[in-house]
């Protein structure tokens, strides 16, 4: 899995753009600072986009040359994020692990 870094960058904005999950204009953020874009990570809502998305980011995570063993997807939007990356880097030979945490205490 040998991708360009700047190719994967250009290509994974042009994939959000077409998605509409990144938009531009004024937008406040929960901290209440403005914002001249929005990333709402939560429209990428089908399997052909969640399988894109982690293509993009095990192609981001292998150019980086950072050394990992495991990936953690923080509980909510982070667990997909991390199962897809997942799955991208098994299917170029890469399998590698991932954990999520939970938000709620398990009451059982």
């Amino acid at each position: 899995m040998s991708v360009n870094p700047e190719k994967n960058q250009s290509d994974f904005i042009q994939f959000a753009l077409e998605a509409k999950v990144l938009s531009f204009g004024e937008f406040k953020t929960k901290a209440g600072r403005l914002s001249p874009y929005f990333f709402n990570a939560g429209l990428f809502n089908d399997g052909a986009q969640l399988g894109k998305l982690g293509e993009f980011y095990a192609h981001a995570l292998l150019g980086s040359n950072i050394d990992f063993d495991m990936l953690f997807g923080p509980a909510y939007k982070g667990i997909t994020l991390a199962a897809s990356t997942a799955i991208a880097l098994a299917r170029s030979g890469r399998n590698t692990p991932f954990a999520y945490n939970r938000k709620e205490v398990k009451d059982h």
